[in-house]
């Protein structure tokens, strides 16, 4: 192993990730019976030999050059450690740029929302929007974090999209598919806004740790921790 992959390796990691969601047993979530970022892997920067990632020329080291010697590291590799920290230096950013706001609705009123949104957030926002669009924003948080808390348990898919589309576990999706969403209406531009704010764990979830949940008109009986009440869904982990 290069040098600079050792310092990458020993580098400081900064794991996020969250999730939460309903099923009609244990296993899984519906609304019909129950219902309920992948984890982001960042570099320290400060803990990477960045003369070492900036001396390195496309081409590689010249032989015998003072980088030779400290580094045999390829150009893919020290690109890559130049990506790792680049995107610790965003997080980094994010943290610092963090939204203040005197309730949860009016973070929700500040949260930006972007044109477009890549797929892993959609996933998330629409499994807000169709399974708790009705509830208040503290419900819909709940039901976001429960998505993620899955996405990032072993006993579920590892991303936020196999989680929602793992099979009979969300009564909207039909046939593997998402239904249409109006993305003009103020219910989709709060789901965009709480599925962030539950991504980057910008405010408190009342049903933290939950892994399923279901509708209070049904009772499953199922031998799980019950965690909290949230309007018309309850919570267990």
């Amino acid at each position: 192993m290069t040098n600079i992959l050792r310092a990458a390796s020993f580098a400081a990691v900064i794991i996020s990730a969250a999730g939460t969601f309903i099923a009609t047993d244990p296993g899984f979530a519906s609304d019909a019976s129950a219902q309920d970022v992948t984890p982001v892997l960042t570099i320290d920067p400060s803990l990477v030999d960045t003369a070492l990632v900036s001396n390195v020329e496309q081409t590689g080291p010249a032989e015998g050059s003072e980088t030779a010697k400290k580094s045999s590291a390829t150009p893919e590799e020290a690109s890559a450690i130049q990506a790792a920290i680049a995107a610790a230096e965003a997080d980094a950013g994010k943290l610092n740029a963090k939204i203040e706001a005197a309730s949860l609705a009016d973070l929700v009123a500040k949260m930006p929302v972007p044109d477009t949104l890549d797929a892993e957030t959609t996933c998330l926002a629409g499994t807000i929007y169709f399974e708790s669009k009705g509830e208040s924003l503290a419900g819909q948080l709940a039901v976001g974090r429960v998505v993620l808390n899955r996405a990032e348990s072993p006993r579920f898919p590892n991303t936020i999209c196999g989680v929602v589309y793992q099979r009979s576990q969300f009564s909207f999706v039909r046939g593997g598919k998402m239904p249409h969403i109006n993305t003009a209406s103020n219910s989709w531009r709060n789901a965009v806004a709480i599925a962030q704010i539950a991504r980057d764990e910008l405010w408190k979830n009342d049903a933290k740790g939950a892994l399923f949940f279901h509708a209070t008109r049904v009772s499953p009986k199922w031998r799980l921790k019950r965690i909290a009440q949230i309007d018309n869904h309850i919570f267990y982990r």
